[in-house]
């Protein structure tokens, strides 16, 4: 089996990197050995090369599963800049020849990278032709989109993991930016993995200056943003809420005499490549963007990135933030908060639960004992793909139906459809209260005089044992308050008399943040609970 030396050797003759991380180095040979891995790392980090060097030394293909075009255009044009064996991607976006090229060039073996969309792989001519091309290798990218506690889910995600047996669980890297410990549980589960080795790399970056700054109403924010971002030397990102938010600020920008762009997904393909392409070059300094904007993009000399309004989970912010100084080199990240934002972000996570659809597809299901492909499904309920992929889930987290890779069936005991629809609104009732919490979190951060990086990193399950120096509340002075709490230390596990088992993911002097499995994320009052006993230690 390969060892460091050759791993390097392989990077540095195929690739030309002259160096790797330790975390790298670790995953690619867990990956040589066959074990299933999770990587945690930061945007910018090299998560792409834990696959693309052991894809070299495997023999068979490897697939990458990622969810956007854009980020799979950008990663096939990066390895065909090296010396990097043929990649190729089969999307939507490209017409049917090129995909069927690239289809016949992958199973006569023509082609090492293979890059795919889940929804892709939801289909069965796509899955038998994997199958008979024997990859030796499925990587999952933004591997976060797999959980339901992840900001970004993603239903056919669920799926994979019957695509991962049907392939034969050739070793599987699951590879995230973002993912606090329950969502690395979640992706190990949903994934399937087999004793998959977790390797998490450091969520800390020093070099980036952490602000909030208080707006009392929408025009006080508009020209506090404008202004502060005129002020600040670019490259810069700005994140805003909605489409005519990202129009209305690049304005208000170039009319202070900065070079700034709109980006959001209601523009054409075209016109949000040439703003991307232009933010690249540097002929854009500011882009004023949606959450549509940034996955994929490695430029790493942005200097600021400022989010308008509060969004809706510190995973989100944490992936958007990452793009701010990847160089190295001091960035400013700061949030424009007014408090109704969490009024916002709790009204944009209601789910709305279509019952009658429940009904429908519980009882199509139920009405064939052999079951029944999730395509046939769309084809006989005329609902969306995703739509019915959603509901699929609901039913299954309900245990009310069990999928395969090729079917979903009834489950033996199951209540029939009309009553399987209340254990899925109850379930659906769950993940909304889940989905709020995390708006909670947000709230909180938001809102913390504690230091901010210390509060952000134990969100993700890392200990910072002195306030930071290098955020808006340590400028004030944060008092070292000693907050290692003894009796419940950072990722504990924790037992609620009325709320179950949870798990310690912040504390500072008066107060414990708890994520309990089914509730979801709770701030505790630490004098309440140490009064009435009602949250101890558990194992």
């Amino acid at each position: 089996m390969p060892d460091d030396e050759h791993l390097l050797r392989t990077a540095e003759e195929v690739f030309g990197w002259t160096s790797l991380r330790r975390e790298q180095l670790l995953a690619m040979r867990h990956l040589l050995d066959g074990r299933d891995v999770v990587v945690v790392m930061p945007t910018g980090a090299g998560k792409s090369a834990i696959y693309q060097v052991p894809a070299i030394l495997l023999d068979g293909p490897t697939v990458v599963v990622s969810p956007l075009i854009a980020l799979q255009r950008d990663q096939v044009t990066s390895l065909r800049t090296t010396g990097a064996p043929a990649a190729a991607a089969i999307n939507s976006a490209q017409s049917s020849e090129d995909n069927e090229e690239a289809w016949r060039a992958f199973t006569e073996a023509r082609t090492e990278y293979l890059f795919l969309s889940p929804e892709q792989l939801a289909k069965a001519d796509p899955l038998h032709r994997l199958h008979q091309a024997r990859p030796s290798l499925f990587v999952v990218d933004e591997a976060h989109c797999v959980s339901a506690w992840g900001h970004d889910f993603r239903p056919d995600y669920l799926r994979l993991r019957h695509v991962i047996e049907r392939l034969g669980h050739p070793p599987v890297l699951a590879l995230t930016a973002t993912a606090s410990g329950p969502v690395r549980a979640d992706i190990a589960e949903h994934l399937g993995l087999r004793d998959a080795a977790v390797i998490v790399a450091g969520f800390d970056r020093p070099n980036l200056h952490l602000a909030v700054r208080f707006c009392t109403d929408d025009e006080e924010r508009r020209r506090a943003v404008t202004d502060w971002v005129a002020d600040h030397a670019g490259p810069g990102l700005v994140y805003v809420p909605t489409r005519k938010d990202a129009e209305r600020y690049a304005a208000d920008l170039t009319a202070r005499g900065v070079i700034a762009a709109a980006f959001h997904a209601g523009m054409k393909a075209a016109d949000r490549r040439r703003v991307q392409d232009g933010f690249m070059r540097g002929d854009v300094d500011v882009v004023a963007a949606t959450s549509a904007f940034g996955m994929g993009i490695d430029k790493p000399d942005v200097r600021f990135v400022a989010h308008v309004a509060t969004p809706g989970s510190l995973d989100a912010y944490y992936q958007e933030i990452g793009r701010a100084g990847r160089d190295g080199e001091p960035a400013r990240v700061i949030l424009f908060h007014r408090p109704e934002d969490q009024g916002l972000q709790r009204f944009l996570t209601t789910r709305t639960l279509d019952r009658e659809c429940v009904r429908e597809v519980a009882a199509a299901v139920r009405r064939r004992r052999a079951g029944i492909a999730i395509s046939d499904l769309v084809r006989r309920l005329e609902h969306s793909r995703r739509k019915v992929t959603a509901v699929v889930n609901l039913l299954e987290s309900a245990e009310i139906v069990r999928t395969g890779h090729d079917r979903v069936r009834y489950a033996e005991g199951a209540p029939p459809p009309a009553k399987a629809v209340a254990a899925v609104a109850e379930e659906a009732r769950r993940q909304e209260n889940r989905d709020r919490s995390r708006v909670e979190v947000m709230h909180q951060y938001a809102e913390t005089r504690d230091c901010r990086r210390r509060f952000l990193l134990g969100y993700f399950g890392q200990e910072l044992d002195q306030p930071c120096g290098h955020c808006d509340n340590c400028d004030e002075g944060v008092p070292d308050d000693g907050s290692e709490i003894s009796e419940f230390p950072l990722n504990s596990v924790v037992r609620h008399e009325q709320w179950g088992r949870g798990t310690v993911v912040h504390h500072e002097a008066d107060r414990l943040m708890v994520l309990f499995d089914d509730l979801g994320y709770k701030t505790l009052s630490l004098a309440a609970v140490r009064d009435t006993g009602v949250l101890r230690r558990s194992g």
